[in-house]
């Protein structure tokens, strides 16, 4: 008998979470559960552990003792994010899925590394803030890292399949969101509800917003540079409405190979956790009977997140989770209307050029004095994105 593989899902209420928990159903005999996280969705996280009354649970939103914490009779529930980080070392799980969104999903990334468990990556922000430390940690453990992002995981495979050595640059594709046709003056009249209708993806209200404005491709770009260890001057975006070529590699020789599928992030996912396996999987599955692809250049003028990604890599050190920082608190005051949607792009280039005096950790610095200064820029970061709204910004 094949021995299970033990995953744990960090985020399992999320958009990502609830993905994974469709390819765990699929493939139950290859695969059993050992932790469920969410942070506050504790109703949905009870159901999974109904569903798998074997595997732990982490709630991160919940205080130990605290309100709601009642919920939880079973004896293997782990609270806050001491709780979370615990339960990730505990859990004894061989690859573990990290669908958290945003920063907070950096320390439970390294924490799955410290473990060597193997990491499928959906949280690009633990790239982007800290991808040295993170291979690093990897390294160290002997744990791989398997990229979950639909552009990511296609660049992985096409890497495997052709060899880095032989790639000239690579090709991120991207939607281009609901407003690619829009008009640069009606930019600044966008609602909320018209950036979370996506045309292809069905995905969490953050990153609906990140594609709306090509922050996420942006934090993309920054992502693959890190995990392929390339110079982002070699990484390209090309916007492509379909989303059924996910991304390409252009080699020495001139000639481009595309991953396609149909825009379903289970197919990815499904890819992850069987890694490095290719098992049959209906997730994603393309009929070419009546298909059209379209291709054009992003316009950096209208969506100026893209661009400034860029530039933010090429300053590398701390900037990009400055850029990071700054583009969360930016879409938090968006969903709050306390900012407009032009404004989000505003918010990031003020605190990007803002006055930085501070050094990135010296070399041969520890992990920990790593981490704790990635995470105080980012705070930082975050203040100072606070204050140019409250004093710059009238909705």
């Amino acid at each position: 008998m094949i021995k299970k593989k033990r995953v744990a899902v960090l985020g399992a209420t999320g958009s990502i979470g609830k993905s994974t928990m469709d390819v765990l159903r699929s493939g139950k005999d290859d695969f059993e559960p050992v932790l469920f996280s969410c942070h506050r969705k504790t109703a949905a996280l009870l159901a999974l552990a109904k569903e798998y009354p074997g595997a732990a649970l982490a709630v991160s939103g919940l205080d130990p003792g605290g309100p709601g914490c009642g919920e939880f009779s079973r004896s293997k529930t782990y609270f806050g994010r001491e709780g979370l980080l615990r339960s990730i070392a505990e859990c004894g799980a061989g690859i573990v899925v990290n669908g958290i969104a945003g920063a907070a999903g950096l320390e439970p990334s390294l924490a799955v590394l410290e473990t060597g468990a193997d990491l499928a990556l959906a949280n690009k922000e633990t790239m982007v803030m800290a991808g040295e430390l993170v291979f690093s940690m990897a390294r160290r453990s002997k744990a791989r890292i398997i990229p979950v992002d639909s552009e990511h995981s296609a660049v992985f495979s096409l890497l495997e399949a052709h060899g880095k050595d032989r790639v000239a640059e690579i090709l991120l594709t991207a939607s281009g969101g609901p407003f690619r046709k829009k008009p640069r003056e009606e930019l600044g009249h966008i609602t909320l509800k018209e950036a979370l209708n996506h045309p292809t993806w069905n995905m969490g209200p953050k990153i609906t917003i990140d594609s709306a404005t090509l922050a996420n491709k942006g934090l993309e770009a920054i992502e693959a540079a890190e995990l392929f260890n390339m110079d982002i001057g070699r990484i390209k975006v090309v916007v492509h409405p379909q989303s059924i070529v996910h991304s390409m590699v252009r080699l020495k020789d001139g000639a481009v190979y595309a991953q396609l599928s149909r825009p379903d992030i289970r197919l990815p996912i499904h890819n992850a956790l069987y890694y490095p396996d290719i098992t049959p999987c209906s997730f994603g599955f393309l009929d070419f009977d009546s298909l059209c692809l379209e291709f054009e250049k992003p316009d950096y003028d209208r969506f100026p997140m893209l661009p400034l990604a860029y530039e933010t890599s090429a300053r590398g050190g701390m900037y990009p989770a400055i850029y990071n920082a700054a583009n969360e608190v930016a879409v938090s005051a968006f969903t709050e209307n306390r900012a407009g949607f032009s404004d989000i792009p505003r918010i990031a280039t003020s605190v990007l050029n803002g006055a930085w005096d501070f050094a990135p950790p010296f070399p041969g610095a520890g992990s920990a004095e790593t981490l704790r200064a990635i995470l105080e820029t980012d705070r930082i970061a975050r203040e100072r994105a606070e204050n140019y709204i409250l004093e710059t910004i009238r909705c």
